[in-house]
């Protein structure tokens, strides 16, 4: 029953070969080609084969890699640093701030102002009220004549009382006026501060030696 089986295959698989009308190929050649088969297919087995084109390029690929992790510890190099402190963000916005106080003190000894006095100021400005508020005035200043130059001057803003007994300027937001202090920070008053007019401007012109 087997070998009928088995006849009738072979039959089968004789019928079905695009390859039956060939003349039979040289057993010589034959075995040759098998070896080869056999020999590639126990090599393949244990481990797999790679052509030398495959090696060439894994080769390539561990150079670059290691050129390029070099070159990111080089001196000079455009990989990534880690911040110094001369490179920490500061508060660049923040202005400065010049504060200047007004004071009752030398009522009723009032002097004439003259370009003498003036001139011993320890700060003098040029400067325009941005904002009263909360009893101090805003002002930005336009031209330093003495002292260290800053973005804005605080000042307190003097009551009318004062202002009528020494002469304190009392300060309006949008108004220019000329403020000269001494070295404690106080605003000189009788006169030598106030709204800004040509007479006054031509003191400052003076005392400073600037137009």
């Amino acid at each position: 029953m087997t070998d009928d089986h088995d006849e009738q295959l072979l039959a089968r698989l004789r019928a079905a070969d695009p390859g039956a009308d060939l003349p039979p190929a040289d057993p010589t050649r034959a075995d040759r080609l098998l070896e080869d088969v056999m020999s590639d297919t126990d090599t393949e087995t244990r481990t797999p084969r790679r052509s030398p084109l495959t090696w060439l390029v894994a080769a390539a690929a561990v150079v670059l890699i290691a050129v390029a992790g070099g070159l990111m510890f080089l001196p000079g190099s455009d990989g990534p640093e880690a911040p110094t402190a001369a490179e920490a963000p500061t508060d660049a916005g923040a202005p400065t701030v010049t504060e200047l106080t007004l004071s009752g003190d030398g009522a009723g000894r009032c002097m004439v102002p003259t370009p003498e006095v003036l001139g011993g100021a320890a700060s003098a400005v040029d400067a325009e009220v941005t904002a009263v508020e909360d009893g101090r005035a805003t002002l930005a200043p336009t031209t330093w004549y003495a002292g260290e130059e800053t973005d804005e001057v605080e000042v307190a803003a003097g009551s009318a009382d004062l202002a009528a007994l020494i002469g304190a300027p009392q300060f309006e937001e949008g108004q220019r006026y000329l403020v000269a202090a001494n070295e404690e920070g106080k605003v000189m008053v009788c006169g030598f501060s106030g709204p800004y007019d040509e007479e006054l401007a031509d003191l400052y012109a003076e005392a400073f030696g600037r137009p």
